[in-house]
């Protein structure tokens, strides 16, 4: 039986660490972790916690300058920095977080650009292992107010070897992110599933974005069976109605929803877009409305979406109003604001807007 709608926020939650619940996680001598330290981390400094960790994919982004409902419309390109859980980890330390990347990038003039991009916002680059040997993963992608159209050539990203994931960034972590995307090529897919299989062993959350694509994963079968292994071995899920449908076909939205939370996440967030999304608690789905915002471009809108979640949930705040700020911060994603502003202007422009009464 799937589901029920939400009336209201009833019944206990899923809770963020510290919280109670299965959220919670202990330090090697069962002591609760600190809170975490906020802003101003000096490059090359480890934190004793981390809001979150990426691993995964991190490439350049190169997105066609004029709108574009194609590549094939489209001629002129500009650089961007990429990779799903890259971008979240590079949202969270925007908005104040604290965050790492474990990942791999080429030895080359755009690894050296991502890396640059990571330190200028705080966030860790100790996981990030250099190839010599492959180059740094491209994506092409059309400038769009929907889906964009992409093309990916994927080059060191999928490279990166279990042995390379760093324990001791897994040790550190609330929440571990990572993606399909990732999951997609060996030996990139092995060293997710050491890091899930580290996170488990720590007790830390694990957090996932079905970002599947026959395009980028042609085996669907494959796709289906390693991707239902490790749904059950996540508490988060973020799907996109397009990753959804990518995945299961046509459903309605909370058929969607329906889907991953039976696979074993105990909270599921499905994005809608312009829709909003739905929340699934692990008892009750309900919608959160997106706000209203001129669409100057939707790449990355997700990604700054699941920071805002994240941080505002790992805050003790319930699901729902962690959602109202992930599209409060999809928001200004979309509506061009770069960087993002840190949570405490997001929470300023919410109450701007009357959304908190």
């Amino acid at each position: 039986m799937g589901p029920e709608p939400l009336e209201g926020e009833r019944g206990p939650r899923l809770g963020p660490p510290g919280q109670g619940g299965a959220g919670v996680h202990l330090a090697e001598g069962g002591a609760a972790l600190p809170r975490t330290l906020r802003g101003g981390l000096a490059v090359g400094a480890l934190p004793d916690e981390l809001d979150l960790l990426a691993v995964g994919e991190i490439l350049v982004d190169l997105i066609s300058v004029e709108p574009a409902g194609s590549l094939r419309q489209a001629s002129e390109y500009r650089r961007r920095f990429g990779g799903a859980p890259a971008n979240v980890a590079l949202n969270v330390a925007q908005l104040g977080g604290t965050s790492a990347v474990v990942g791999k990038v080429g030895d080359d003039a755009f690894g050296t650009f991502l890396l640059d991009t990571l330190r200028a916002h705080g966030v860790m680059t100790e996981g990030v292992v250099r190839d010599p040997a492959h180059g740094t993963s491209l994506v092409f992608v059309a400038c769009t107010a929907g889906t964009p159209d992409f093309q990916a050539y994927r080059g060191a990203d999928a490279r990166l070897r279990p042995e390379e994931v760093r324990e001791d960034l897994i040790a550190r972590a609330r929440v571990v992110h990572t993606s399909a995307f990732a999951l997609a090529e060996e030996p990139s897919r092995s060293a997710v599933l050491r890091a899930i299989e580290l996170a488990k062993e720590r007790g830390r959350l694990v957090s996932l974005e079905p970002n599947y694509r026959p395009s980028i994963w042609p085996h669907r079968d494959e796709a289906h069976e390693v991707l239902g292994e490790v749904l059950r071995s996540v508490e988060l899920v973020k799907p996109s109605l397009d990753d959804a449908r990518a995945l299961f076909g046509e459903r309605s939205p909370e058929g969607y929803v329906e889907e991953f939370a039976r696979r074993g996440p105990r909270l599921v967030v499905l994005t809608l877009g312009k829709e909003g999304c739905l929340v699934y608690d692990g008892r009750e789905v309900a919608r959160v409305p997106a706000f209203e915002v001129a669409i100057l471009d939707a790449t990355g809108a997700g990604d700054a979406f699941w920071a805002g979640f994240l941080l505002s949930w790992l805050g003790g705040e319930a699901p729902l109003e962690a959602a109202r700020f992930g599209n409060a911060v999809a928001a200004l994603k979309v509506g061009g604001i770069a960087p993002l502003p840190p949570k405490e202007e997001v929470h300023r422009r919410l109450r701007m807007l009357r959304v908190y009464e």
